[in-house]
């Protein structure tokens, strides 16, 4: 376990009283909020003493994907003078997490944990919750349930997909035989809602455009994520993205192939200097650093203070796009800066009333889902233009 050496704190000490100066203002984005005067003056009894905060990933932090923008993320804690942290990599979504979390609980002092990868929720997190309920759990991903999940679990998650609606505008302005690919990794919600914006976002510019899809089956498969970049290119297919842990064999494959690629997770242009467009990036270090003062003001899961579903988009900072590479065209830039000035003054919907799956049935069928809407993060279908399906 790779750490920042925390004091031996014992978690039950530690918990009541290390608590937050910012809140979350709603389910959906970082605001600011009143602290109580007794909340206040428990920050001030836990001065002396660090929040422990623990972070879990099921990869390598250097995989140029996932694992890395959530390692990233934790650096950004660095210059909290009162925080330690600690962190694990390559751990399975399996009872090897349940280990990890009570090691860091039990022998590091954590009281925050971050267990990072989407397949950590169910059962492993509600399975320890229930044993340390003074400890809060804070999953990526996740979609918490009122009433059936513990006090002491939370999620959090960005809307990733503006940004790779954004990316999708870029790749229509770039591609010459209007055919595009995504290597995804698992049929979940927020893979799904990838795969859909990035198409929809291309089918602005170009509404002919195609996105196939191809799912790999697990969040870590670099034969086959190179099998099926390998499969786009000999399919005329010229630009293509991905939702994989690491998206380095993609970018590096479509490099190789002389086709363009967008990137996911965090940036990879080193790693396709001549072909990369752009990319949707996490921004983790504010996420992380916003439950860090919040924390230590006096703000939990478990008091109310924190609200047990967060997401936040463009406009609250939780993402951002990569730098457009040198092929990027003047006219695909203007279109992307402005479709980016519409999320960020929170003035663009993504799926609208009327919208078709790709097999012709509308699935927003009313009124427009904006990006609370409960309906995206149950998502199960593929938008009018992705050729593939959604298999179990």
């Amino acid at each position: 376990m790779s750490i920042d050496k925390p004091f031996p704190l014992n978690r039950r000490q530690v918990i009541r009283g290390i608590l937050a100066t910012t809140a979350f203002g709603a389910a959906t984005k970082f605001g600011t909020g009143c602290t109580p005067a007794s909340q206040t003056q428990a920050s001030s009894n836990a001065e002396d003493k660090p929040i422990v905060m623990g972070f879990i990933y099921v990869g390598p932090k250097d995989d140029f994907g996932y694992n890395q923008a959530h390692a990233e993320g934790k650096q950004g804690l660095a210059k909290l003078t009162w925080l330690k942290s600690v962190e694990e990599a390559n751990v399975p979504e399996t009872t090897a997490v349940e280990e990890t979390m009570r090691n860091m609980i039990e022998e590091e002092g954590a009281t925050v944990l971050f267990p990072t990868s989407f397949g950590y929720f169910d059962p492993h997190i509600l399975k320890i919750a229930q044993e340390y309920p003074e400890v809060q759990f804070f999953h990526c991903g996740g979609l918490y349930q009122d009433g059936k999940h513990p006090k002491n679990v939370g999620s959090y998650f960005g809307y990733i997909d503006e940004a790779q609606y954004v990316a999708g505008i870029v790749a229509a302005h770039t591609s010459k035989t209007g055919k595009l690919g995504f290597i995804a990794a698992k049929p979940i919600p927020q893979v799904l809602r990838n795969i859909n914006s990035f198409n929809l976002g291309a089918r602005s510019i170009n509404p002919k455009i195609t996105t196939q899809v191809v799912f790999t089956g697990d969040w870590a498969l670099p034969v086959k994520e190179a099998e099926a970049a390998n499969s786009m290119a000999d399919q005329d297919i010229d630009v293509i993205t991905c939702h994989v842990d690491s998206p380095k064999v993609v970018m590096e494959t479509a490099e190789r192939r002389g086709i363009f690629c967008s990137g996911y997770h965090a940036n990879q242009a080193k790693l396709a200097p001549k072909g990369y467009l752009t990319g949707a990036e996490w921004n983790w270090a504010q996420v992380y650093s916003s439950y860090a003062e919040m924390i230590r003001a006096g703000k939990t899961l478990m008091n109310g203070g924190i609200p047990h579903l967060v997401r936040g988009g463009l406009k609250d900072g939780f993402l951002k796009m990569s730098p457009y590479g040198a092929v990027v065209s003047a006219e695909a830039k203007k279109d992307a800066d402005a479709m980016k000035e519409k999320f960020m003054a929170g003035n663009m919907t993504i799926y609208r009333a009327g919208l078709k799956d790709n097999t012709g049935k509308v699935v927003v069928p009313n009124k427009d889902f904006t990006q609370t809407a409960i309906e995206l993060e149950k998502m199960n279908w593929l938008a009018e233009g992705v050729i593939g399906r959604v298999a179990s």
